[in-house]
């Protein structure tokens, strides 16, 4: 009798073992390694957001498109990766020591299993690959050590990472931060970043719209990043079903108050 037929949106050959689309092996076979040497020393990309089915992880996207996405997913969680190397080495030179070492940090970073009160599962922690390509200690932060995971909601896909240590000037590491998205030339500024303070109250956070050119498509990128003087971190998010959504339509008032959420999930006392 013939062979069923896999289920719809399933990459093919997967069922029996064989290449999906683009060649890929099925998505059972893992993500790619992490970590391969890049510009600054830092890995080229992190793995993509976990996605490839199962418990907790996204749907497959139809099959001609699986490939591609999964390729734009993983690039991005590389920029995010990109500008907190950039934000943890001072390109643009040291911060105002407006204090940050008085009384030592007072934060750490967690990667909680869920995010968002629930909304978003953990796929990938990438906590020990960011740690190892984010420098000790930098122009505007030192002692550091980094803390991230990439997470998924449906078709939504969010990476979070933050640094925490000792960060002298926390407005220059959200500049350096947001700066370092931009530097390998594929991303550009849609939306200019500027301060939100959520909704339900709290420091503020400076949040924006990046595009980004991957493999010939453009990926619509809210993202938001705070920092104190002891702990930062990016909040980024994509949508798999809506890649190139107009930058415009983007509320984020409305993200900044998820990332605020997050924020007060992410960020625990030290000790």
């Amino acid at each position: 009798m013939p062979q069923p037929s896999p289920p719809a949106g399933y990459p093919a050959g997967a069922a029996s073992g064989g290449p999906g689309p683009y060649g890929q092996q099925p998505h059972t076979a893992g993500p790619a390694p992490y970590g391969q040497p890049g510009p600054y020393g830092m890995p080229q990309q992190a793995p993509p957001f976990g996605y490839g089915g199962g418990p907790g992880m996204p749907p497959i996207p139809p099959k001609r498109k699986a490939g591609k996405v999964w390729g734009i997913l993983g690039a991005v969680a590389g920029m995010v990766v990109i500008g907190t190397v950039v934000s943890a080495m001072g390109i643009r030179g040291g911060g105002s020591s407006s204090g940050g070492s008085d009384g030592g940090p007072k934060y750490r970073i967690t990667v909680p299993q869920t995010l968002a009160g629930g909304e978003y599962k953990l796929a990938k922690d990438i906590s020990q690959q960011a740690t190892e390509a984010v420098p000790h200690d930098g122009a505007n932060e030192h002692n550091i050590k980094a803390a991230g995971g990439q997470y998924s909601s449906g078709t939504k896909s969010l990476v979070m990472l933050g640094l925490y240590g000792v960060i002298d000037d926390p407005e220059t590491a959200i500049e350096h931060s947001i700066n370092g998205m931009t530097r390998d030339g594929k991303t550009e500024v849609a939306v200019a970043d500027k301060e939100f303070t959520p909704s339900g109250g709290g420091d503020p956070l400076t949040c924006g719209v990046d595009v980004r050119t991957e493999m010939g498509q453009k990926v619509t990128l809210p993202f938001c990043i705070w920092a104190d003087s002891s702990a930062s971190a990016n909040v980024a998010e994509t949508d798999a079903s809506a890649l190139s959504k107009d930058p415009q339509s983007v509320d984020l008032q409305e993200f900044a108050d998820k990332a605020a959420k997050i924020r007060s999930e992410v960020r625990k006392p030290v000790g």
